[in-house]
């Protein structure tokens, strides 16, 4: 239905909040405006400006996104900063925290804004996203529900009480779809290697990713319990777990790139 989600000031359409927006033409947005240097094909009747001095002074966005990358911060807020003495802003920089952001509002002239974090990841763009949200006390319910509404339009949201958490959450839902797509890619080159055909070999192996995960959602059924039930002992599928479950193999590979994804997410928030 048009118009069901607010008008949105975002600021930044690369792969995220192009990924987001997406999602949200969809689910039929008010009349909003991007800020981005880079984007051009944004339909009618939302508008893309390329410098903030550039957005209409009559724009009232009901939240503001942040979708910059977390090294254009510093460039970008003192800019956008006159806007969150009206809105709230909704920030999914990895790594940048609740308080480091407003206290570079503050000093950009508008202290008291309210600031709430959220890591998405690019399923969004097809209404699959999981989204992760940390608010600050001082934001209202009222804030909660907004954030909830426009996030809940491109696919599931939680939200946690610890910011901390918020450094793992980069790492395993934000950074995740990287390693299935990574799956997705060595299966296919595996299967080549095995000698099938090229497009067959990228068909059955998109397909088997994508489907094991429509599977494990649909049936709520433990992903543990789910490998046990197509692993038949002795069988062709017990033969390559005990490649990739071996002790350096997938648990301590996963383990270790998830922790190394996490320390990243800590060192972009200093």
């Amino acid at each position: 239905m048009a118009g069901s989600l607010p008008p949105l000031l975002l600021v930044g359409c690369g792969q995220m909040g192009g990924a987001m927006l997406a999602g949200w033409l969809a689910d039929g947005l008010a009349p909003s405006v991007i800020l981005d240097r880079h984007r051009d094909d944004i339909p009618a009747p939302h508008s893309v400006v390329r410098q903030a001095s550039d957005l209409p002074d009559d724009f009232a966005p009901a939240l503001i996104i942040l979708a910059t990358k977390p090294q254009k911060a510093a460039e970008i807020l003192p800019s956008i900063a006159h806007f969150a003495r009206h809105a709230p802003i909704l920030s999914v920089m990895a790594g940048k925290t609740v308080g480091g952001l407003t206290a570079a509002l503050a000093e950009a002239g508008t202290p008291g804004a309210t600031v709430i974090r959220a890591m998405p990841n690019t399923p969004s763009a097809v209404g699959q996203g999981m989204t992760v949200c940390f608010a600050p006390p001082t934001a209202t319910e009222a804030d909660r529900a907004l954030c909830t509404r426009l996030l809940s339009a491109v696919g599931d949201v939680a939200w946690v009480a610890d910011e901390a958490q918020m450094d793992a959450v980069t790492a395993v839902s934000g950074s995740g779809p990287a390693y299935v797509f990574l799956l997705a890619e060595l299966m296919e080159q595996a299967g080549i290697a095995q000698g099938l055909p090229a497009d067959l070999a990228r068909r059955i192996a998109r397909r088997t990713v994508s489907g094991a995960g429509a599977l494990m959602e649909q049936s709520g059924i433990d992903a543990a319990e789910l490998r046990r039930r197509v692993t038949s002992p002795g069988g062709t599928t017990q033969q390559a777990l005990e490649v990739l479950m071996a002790p350096q193999a997938w648990p301590a590979t996963m383990e270790q790139a998830i922790a190394a994804a996490t320390r990243r997410a800590r060192e972009l928030a200093s």
